[in-house]
């Protein structure tokens, strides 16, 4: 079975690249199959929750430190 990956890219959403199975709050599932990939939207802004549509480029949103990933 193929490994899931979840990349945080600059100024941008998480790419996660499957299998994985995403779940929306009605209960609706997005298959995405080994070696593909889905961006999720990291700004909040997304017409398309929780996929990124782009709108993090046209609300000027950048990522911090803080908003990166701690390492325990």
């Amino acid at each position: 079975m193929s490994e899931v990956v979840i990349k945080v890219r600059k100024n941008g959403p998480y790419q996660v690249t499957g299998p994985i199975r995403l779940v929306d709050h009605d209960g609706n599932p997005l298959e995405v199959e080994a070696g593909d990939s889905v961006f999720l939207c990291r700004c909040g802004q997304s017409g398309e929750k929780p996929i990124c549509d782009g709108t993090h480029k046209k609300c000027g949103w950048v990522d911090t430190p803080e908003s990166e990933p701690r390492h325990a």
